[in-house]
């Protein structure tokens, strides 16, 4: 690998880990978006497997983890079963995975950047939970991202704001291990791309860890609209990319 590839790379995981730790959530899609500029979404999938599923398991452990597993299960096993239903499709076409990932990015921009805000009643939970998770599947499946629609379900069940980190922690690391194991059936991810996985681990936490710092100090919805508004402009770029 070139050494301008290899520093771009290693940038962009940087940039990844620090959004991650400064509001959360974000590694995926900052990476994904920007590693589609320049390669197939399947080849950026497989080096996000170790970073994701390492920060993603930090964040969620806790003292509320065995009940989040409880409330959450359906749609954790709804993710599994669309990740691996939809499995060949971001290896399949790099211009339509390009095209879909840019899509999901987009909307998640538009959504971040709206003032809507959705409430599930607890009642609803129990069907409407493992269909979110069916499609939070698929869309990881074709895009590798797994923020949508999982991400605005767990905002409109009424978490208090630390076990709502902790479960979009919890829901990302089942996401994240459905989408190596689908990589590997599929012959995206072998042992010298979990090797290169592994190497881009230390720039994701090292950028984490500075996010987590800047949280304390930098008002939270200033870098919020940053990040949607960033995601947002990816994304259109990516679908224009595509089709054009």
């Amino acid at each position: 690998m070139a050494i301008s590839a290899l520093a771009a790379i290693t940038s962009i995981f940087a940039l990844a880990g620090f959004v991650k730790g400064a509001i959360g959530l974000g590694l995926p899609t900052v990476a994904m978006g920007l590693l589609a500029l320049v390669m197939t979404p399947a080849q950026a999938a497989a080096l996000l497997v170790a970073p994701s599923f390492l920060t993603n398991v930090w964040q969620a452990l806790g003292p509320e983890l065995a009940p989040l597993a409880r409330r959450l299960w359906p749609m954790l096993a709804g993710i599994s079963a669309g990740t691996w239903a939809g499995g060949g499709f971001i290896s399949a076409d790099g211009t339509q995975a390009s095209a879909a990932l840019g899509a999901v990015l987009a909307l998640y921009g538009v959504l971040g950047l709206s003032s809507i805000e959705f409430r599930v009643p607890v009642g609803l939970e129990p069907w409407l939970s493992p269909l979110v998770g069916l499609a939070t599947g698929l869309v990881t499946a074709a895009t590798g991202v797994y923020m949508i629609p999982s991400v605005p379900y767990l905002q409109a069940i009424g978490l208090e704001k630390d076990r709502l980190v902790q479960a979009l922690g919890l829901s990302f690391t089942v996401s994240t291990l459905a989408l190596a194991a689908t990589l590997v059936r599929d012959g995206a991810l072998r042992v010298p791309v979990a090797g290169a996985s592994l190497g881009v681990l230390a720039p994701a936490l090292a950028g984490m860890v500075l996010g987590q710092w800047l949280r304390a100090s930098v008002r939270p919805q200033t870098f919020r609209l940053i990040f949607f508004a960033g995601a947002l402009l990816l994304g259109a770029y990516l679908v224009l990319r595509a089709l054009v």
